[in-house]
């Protein structure tokens, strides 16, 4: 069992750059497989971000490749995505999900595939 907690949302204007943190607790973080999705009003909940357990491998949807990074400190237990050339429509709710993996290196972009999923962080970007 493992419960998540992200921060770091807020109000940025266009352009501007944010850092979410995604804190876990509980034991064997590192086991984990990480990934981060956001939900616009209106809209489903879409993929954004993945990370292997390792960080081996990351994963980027098409919208964000480029301008959003992940990365992960096992040490921590935590997992950060970081913005940049933040645009108005990304503005959502953005959740972290993880899932225990017995794999080191791979990613996951469906939701159906994670098992715990945290309350979300409020995003805006004003224009």
């Amino acid at each position: 069992q493992v419960q998540l907690v992200e921060s770091g949302g807020g109000l940025v204007q266009a352009g501007g750059s944010l850092r979410l943190s995604c804190t876990a607790s509980g034991r064997s973080f590192s086991m984990y497989s990480m990934g981060w999705f956001r939900q616009a009003p209106g809209k489903e909940r879409e993929f954004v971000a993945a990370i292997s357990r390792a960080a081996y491998q990351t994963n980027f949807a098409d919208s964000m490749e480029g301008r959003f990074t992940i990365s992960r400190d096992n040490a921590k237990n935590t997992v950060y995505l970081q913005m940049t050339s933040l645009k108005p429509e990304d503005t959502a709710v953005y959740y972290c999900a993880a899932r225990s993996d017995l794999y080191f290196g791979r990613t996951y972009s469906k939701e159906y595939e994670y098992t715990y999923w945290g309350q979300g962080t409020q995003v805006t970007v004003s224009s």
